[in-house]
């Protein structure tokens, strides 16, 4: 019985039942007029079918591939960069750089010996082309975003369009320290690329870049986001880069990183490699960052970085643990500096900074990010976690103070800066160790440098600067270029000198 009903569940699931692994088997005799013979064709037919459609279907395609395909059928990214790539342009300028030639006429005494002059000198300096790339956010008024060591040092400034028009560039305004500058030209005929939201970034989020590699002409390359919140590279004073796989080689500079919407996401900027080649490893600064950064060169020419007052560190998951804290991410305050904006808006050393205006503070780094880009006198709202309690405290955004030195002087190497020893009542005084850029003349060279008035020198060239003494021996002692680390407001930043 048991052995008749596992036959007939056998017969149920096939209705062609055979011998072997489950094929159907023809019949002992294969005599098409009996009634067994014509059912097991009928069910052959049915097993064959599929395979008969797809056998039929193939050639077919496969004849039709030498004939033109429906795009609208295929995936493509072409409808889109038709939209964007008219809003990313090509950069090219005119810079002055001091010539590496007949070096002996720099020597004022052979300059008389010799029958030269200041004016010779002068004369051999030599006028270079570079290329990078830019943007243009703005087609109404003409603005146009780019990296600013794209064209610091710049005598003329030329934006190529995509339709090979060139035009005449003037600077708006340009911020080192996240090596962003903002240009204008005329807004004629011109198109802009939409600006995105970074913050909605996914690592993983497919991403394209445009600009002008090695100047060949505009090029697009695709990938992913590889990575978020990118800091502590050393590359710029403000970090918070977008990690990318699409290639970025040298041009790429200032061009444009965009979502599949076609939606402006960064500014491409940096590259880490053994060579000047792509990697897979590229950088872009955020739209949010952007913004921000051309929001105070629209008003000011420059960005007007505050400070608070306060040290942070980085939260681990040890001290969200010990101190029962609800969040695994935050600035933990370490010192906060007597008489500051902090102090006066009530906050503590253990306090725990998770937000900043809503929106979510990761790490130290990233809350001296945030704050280095508030306007001065501007108020924001921080989300503290003190105790085990949630707190909001409204802190305003105090000036970085011009320092006021009893005995300053000037910089022979930094031409239109002035420095002195931090005293009492200063910005910084007992909090840091270093020397303070008293006043530093607009226009002058230490200006186009990127230092500003109020700066402390903390080191050059890695080397800890205790005072203005130190400060002076260390740019004696030690050639070009200068790497110095400042710190302006609250933000420590890192300035290359050539």
């Amino acid at each position: 019985m048991g052995a008749e009903r596992a036959a007939g569940q056998v017969a149920q699931a096939d209705p062609c039942p055979g011998p072997g692994s489950g094929r159907p088997a023809p019949p002992a005799r294969r005599d098409p007029a009996t009634a067994a013979s014509r059912e097991w064709m009928r069910c052959l037919a049915r097993r064959a079918a599929p395979w008969v459609l797809v056998v039929l279907v193939f050639p077919a395609v496969h004849a039709q591939a030498g004939m033109p395909v429906d795009t609208r059928q295929v995936p493509t990214l072409a409808p889109m960069l038709a939209r964007v790539t008219p809003g990313v342009v090509n950069i090219s300028v005119v810079e002055r750089r001091r010539s590496s030639g007949n070096s002996f006429l720099r020597d004022s005494f052979l300059r008389r010996l010799f029958g030269g002059s200041e004016s010779a000198s002068e004369a051999l300096a030599e006028r270079e082309s570079a290329v990078g790339s830019g943007v243009i956010i703005d087609a109404a008024r003409g603005l146009v975003v780019t990296n600013n060591h794209v064209i610091e040092n710049a005598q003329a400034i030329l934006v190529i369009l995509k339709d090979h028009r060139q035009l005449r560039a003037t600077l708006v305004g340009a911020d080192p320290a996240t090596d962003i500058s903002l240009l204008r030209v005329p807004p004629e005929r011109l198109s802009a690329v939409r600006i995105g939201d970074s913050d909605a970034l996914n690592v993983g989020d497919f991403v394209v870049a445009i600009g002008n590699p090695f100047g060949i002409g505009q090029t697009v390359t695709s990938g992913i986001v590889s990575a978020l919140g990118r800091t502590g590279l050393g590359i710029e004073g403000y970090e918070d880069f977008i990690q990318t796989d699409a290639s970025i080689n040298p041009g790429n500079s200032g061009g444009a990183l965009v979502g599949l919407k076609g939606e402006l996401m960064g500014i491409n900027t940096a590259i880490i490699g053994p060579t000047e080649g792509n990697v897979g490893i590229g950088f872009a600064i955020p739209t949010a960052m952007m913004n921000a950064v051309v929001d105070q060169l629209l008003r000011f020419g420059e960005v007007r970085r505050g400070r608070i007052g306060l040290a942070g560190a980085d939260i681990t998951p040890d001290m969200a643990r010990d101190q029962r804290l609800p969040v695994t991410e935050g600035a933990l305050v370490t010192q906060v500096e007597r008489g500051s904006p902090a102090e006066q808006a009530g906050l503590r050393v253990h306090d725990v900074i998770v937000s900043m205006n809503a929106r979510p503070i990761r790490s130290s780094t990233d809350l001296r990010n945030r704050v280095g880009l508030v306007p001065v006198g501007e108020s924001v709202d921080l989300r503290v976690y003190r105790e085990m309690r949630s707190l909001h405290i409204a802190l305003r955004v105090g000036e970085a103070g011009a320092a006021i030195a009893l005995g300053d002087e000037p910089v022979p190497e930094l031409v239109g800066a002035r420095v002195g020893n931090l005293e009492p009542g200063m910005p910084g005084h007992g909090f840091v160790q270093g020397a303070a850029l008293v006043t530093v003349e607009r226009g002058s060279e230490a200006w186009r440098a990127g230092l500003r008035s109020g700066d402390l020198v903390l080191s050059v060239n890695r080397r800890r600067v205790r005072d203005v003494q130190a400060f002076l021996q260390a740019l004696k002692g030690g050639g070009r270029p200068w790497r110095l680390g400042l710190l302006r407001g609250d933000s420590r930043i890192s300035l290359v000198l050539p």
